[in-house]
């Protein structure tokens, strides 16, 4: 059964209110409901402090309500024993009197009200003839010692006493005074039976409980400081007991924290407990461990990057020997077999390769020890990108376009450095674009330049795109190279943006066109 038309109102009203609720209150509690989710501290204090509040208010309301009812109920208890000993006092006057004149009832009704007033502790007394009873014109008014108790007595009491047969009946009541106070009180009401034909009167006792209500006050005020009190001193306590108990946390923290940065040595201090000991412990082994294989790692590092450095200066005398024999073999290749001289020309391409990559490998091993010098001049890299696309183009098979919508103004950079990763970005276009257009863009503000190349080739993957920086990484090693290489352009060309303060960026995706390869952004040095 699909929702009527006024429940769905009604829904998005309310997902409306909540929108609005959600930005009303996002600048006040965004900053907490960050705190929140990020402190475990915070949580439990929090929580501590909620179910300790909620503990308080439920023992003090309790409290308060245990102390009420029976302040009440021994209140109403004096009163009612108080009102049954001064109504009986006043029957036996009225028993003992045989005054049937007007005058005599008047004087015996004065002396009725007097007579409670002394036996009783309250001094507001209301006398009134029960009304549908005979008319008596010897029976005295209805008279009060009070004005504010004829107006507290209700007709349901009234009621409730002239169709009772129990001799006693009470109200709680709020008496109000000539000067608008209010105060709780209680009006016990009974009957006394006048003589001579007067009939039966109504005797209603008021008992006003402002000292009562003032001692509830006193009591209220007293538990809400009690209690304002008790949850500061748990805030407290709570707060002492979280930080002793987090301390082994937030050293574990700020060890993991300088071992993080580069600080071999930090350490989590043991805690003088078995179990954070324990943590202790086992997180110095493992820190001393991590630094062990940290220090071998190192070590082997260096003597890899000294191994490449020494095999490529070894390297270069045999290589210069036989690049010697190659060009003497170059010269004479004419009076060669054919065979012979398609081998003296592989023989020269090896070595032009075997070249190539002995700089890339002494060029990597210069940023590893960290010996790079930058050689920087004033360059204008769109004549740059112009020279190296017309050294580029007749290897591709589409048109290298050149837009240049900024970087005309001179930058101090490298310009063998920059030169080199314009080189490797359009050839790495050249061969995975497909035979398709490239497009070389150059663009600069105040801060940097930057240079980008797109082509619209087959694309690489998500993974694929994740190791095209890394040495020696082909995406397709079965592809046929158009310009040779050795797999280290691209890294070489990523530690020179580095060195300039700039970074080198790729992206594609695989089967999509247009595919954006590479981007290169080189601050101005």
């Amino acid at each position: 059964m699909k929702p009527s038309g006024g429940r769905s109102r009604a829904s998005a009203a309310l997902r409306r209110l909540r929108l609005r609720w959600a930005r009303a209150t996002a600048p006040v509690l965004g900053p907490f409901r960050a705190r929140w989710r990020r402190s475990l501290m915070l949580r439990t204090m929090t929580i501590t402090g909620l179910v300790t509040g909620c503990i308080i208010l439920v023992a003090g309301l309790f409290l308060l309500t245990s102390v009420t009812d029976d302040l009440y109920s021994s209140r109403r208890d004096q009163a009612l024993e108080d009102s049954a000993r001064a109504t009986l006092a006043a029957q036996r006057w009225i028993d003992a009197s045989d005054a049937s004149d007007r005058g005599a009832l008047s004087t015996l009704a004065a002396t009725v009200r007097r007579t409670v007033q002394d036996t009783s502790a309250s001094q507001m007394v209301y006398l009134r003839r029960q009304p549908g009873q005979t008319a008596f014109p010897e029976a005295p008014p209805s008279s009060t010692t009070d004005d504010m108790l004829p107006e507290a007595v209700s007709p349901e009491l009234a009621r409730t006493l002239a169709a009772s047969p129990d001799p006693q009946h009470w109200q709680s009541v709020t008496f109000t005074a000539a000067d608008g106070t209010l105060s709780p009180g209680i009006v016990v009401a009974s009957t006394l039976e006048f003589p001579g034909g007067a009939g039966t009167y109504d005797l209603y006792i008021g008992y006003d409980l402002a000292d009562t209500q003032d001692t509830l006050s006193f009591i209220q005020r007293t538990l809400l400081i009690t209690a304002a009190a008790m949850m500061a001193f748990i805030g407290i306590l709570v707060w002492i007991m979280t930080r002793i108990v987090f301390r082994p946390i937030r050293a574990a923290a700020d060890a993991s924290r300088l071992l993080a940065s580069g600080v071999a040595d930090a350490r989590m201090p043991r805690q003088n407990d078995e179990h954070f000991d324990v943590l202790s412990d086992g997180f110095n082994d493992m820190a001393d461990t991590l630094q062990a294989r940290i220090r071998e790692l190192d070590e082997l590092s260096e003597m890899q990057q000294r191994f490449v450095s020494d095999v490529s200066h070894e390297l270069r005398t045999p290589l210069t020997t036989i690049r010697l024999v190659g060009e003497v073999l170059q010269g004479g290749a004419d009076g060669l077999e054919p065979g012979q001289q398609r081998a003296v020309e592989v023989l020269g391409d090896q070595i032009e390769r075997f070249e190539s990559l002995l700089a890339d490998l002494l060029e990597i091993s210069r940023y590893d020890a960290g010996r790079v010098t930058l050689e920087t001049d004033a360059t204008n890299l769109v004549a740059l990108a112009h020279d190296v696309v017309e050294g580029l183009q007749p290897l591709s098979a589409g048109l290298i376009e050149v837009r240049a919508l900024g970087g005309y103004a001179p930058v101090e950079v490298d310009a063998r450095r920059i030169r080199r990763i314009v080189s490797n970005l359009v050839g790495n276009a050249i061969e995975h674009g497909e035979g398709k257009p490239i497009v070389v863009a150059i663009d600069s503000n105040a801060q940097a330049v930057a240079v980008s190349v797109r082509d619209w080739g087959i694309g690489m993957s998500a993974a694929d795109l994740e190791h095209v920086f890394d040495r020696f990484w082909r995406a397709d090693p079965s592809r046929t190279r158009t310009l040779g290489g050795t797999g280290l352009g691209l890294a070489i060309a990523q530690e020179d943006a580095a060195v300039h303060g700039g970074i080198l960026e790729a992206w594609s995706a695989l089967g999509r066109a247009p595919t954006s390869v590479s981007r290169c952004r080189a601050g101005t040095a």
